[in-house]
């Protein structure tokens, strides 16, 4: 997130770290990076750790959430080289709670994140597909959370009902709160459909794999030994399809073997994930921050294809 969070401060997450990871904490940098959690760069003794503060609802729960950071740790240790995996506290957990959220670090990476240009060159996007085809190979970890539908059937009448009324939790609330109610027909029209399409792939289940969620390019790191996939709190068993979103458009991305009916359903699972997450976030009070900004672009992007 580009704004540092109110109700957590440097302090906090500072003697979080020396509690369960890193004693004798020295410097806390607060990083304006990414969208959705916020992140921390913590360095003492040598050592320098990438700290992430995860909020639960809607999209996790605390078990859910252990359970994924757990599994990408298991891959890890069972040779994927890609997987930069959270690393466990002195209590075998890999989440903290620390009241508003859970708290999780990784290894700081020497490397940067691909631009989108980046990410979609040739050479790049066949170490992705080739990241992704191992991870898909992988045995699955004990204890990896299955995909679920995000939305059911009453999605759309529940968030009519919520919209009827003005928004009063901030600054961009009634244009929130317009652009959802303005889209009741489309929402409902995708929901449906989303579920026709998730009844399909919960009837092949054995097929599912491992799968990242969000194997985007600000989830990718390029390191001296290679690409490395970074956040693996989406990680799911799940049709292979959840994770060729970015690159089904590419030359390369092209020769996948992907089923049409699946990249469909996690097109919707994306649109109306975000739809869900931005009502509960401009509902919600907010102050108009950069991130709340972002966060109101990024709903009318979801809401503009409303023919689709």
């Amino acid at each position: 997130m580009r704004t540092r969070p109110s109700f957590i401060d440097d302090e906090a997450i500072a003697s979080a770290v020396a509690g369960h990871w890193l004693p004798e904490v020295a410097e806390v940098d607060y990083l304006p990076w990414g969208f959705g959690a916020h992140h921390w760069r913590v360095a003492a003794g040598g050592q320098t750790l990438f700290v992430t503060l995860d909020q639960l609802a809607p999209r996790h729960t605390a078990a859910s959430l252990e359970a994924a950071y757990a599994g990408a740790a298991t891959l890890a240790a069972g040779g994927l080289d890609m997987v930069c995996a959270p690393l466990p506290a002195p209590s075998g957990r890999f989440t903290i709670d620390v009241g508003p959220g859970v708290l999780s670090v990784t290894p700081w990476l020497d490397g940067r994140s691909p631009t989108e240009a980046e990410a979609s060159a040739p050479r790049h996007v066949r170490e992705v597909i080739a990241a992704l085809a191992t991870l898909h190979r992988a045995t699955p970890p004990d204890g990896i959370p299955y995909w679920t539908p995000r939305v059911g059937p009453e999605f759309a009448d529940e968030l009519r009902a919520r919209t009827a009324r003005p928004w009063t939790s901030g600054p961009l609330a009634e244009r929130a709160r317009g652009a959802l109610a303005a889209h009741h027909a489309a929402i409902k029209r995708w929901t449906s459909r989303y579920l026709e399409l998730a009844g399909i792939a919960d009837a092949r289940r054995d097929v599912w794999v491992p799968t990242h969620g969000e194997p985007h390019n600000d989830n990718q790191v390029v390191v001296a030994g290679g690409l490395k996939l970074v956040d693996w709190e989406s990680l799911a068993l799940a049709p292979r399809e959840r994770d060729y979103a970015d690159l089904l458009d590419t030359d390369e991305g092209g020769g996948l073997a992907a089923d049409p009916a699946m990249v469909e359903l996690f097109a919707l699972d994306w649109r109306l994930a975000e739809i869900v997450d931005y009502a509960c976030w401009f509902s919600a009070p907010h102050t108009g921050t950069d991130d709340d900004r972002i966060a109101l672009e990024g709903l009318y992007e979801e809401l503009s294809d409303a023919t689709g």
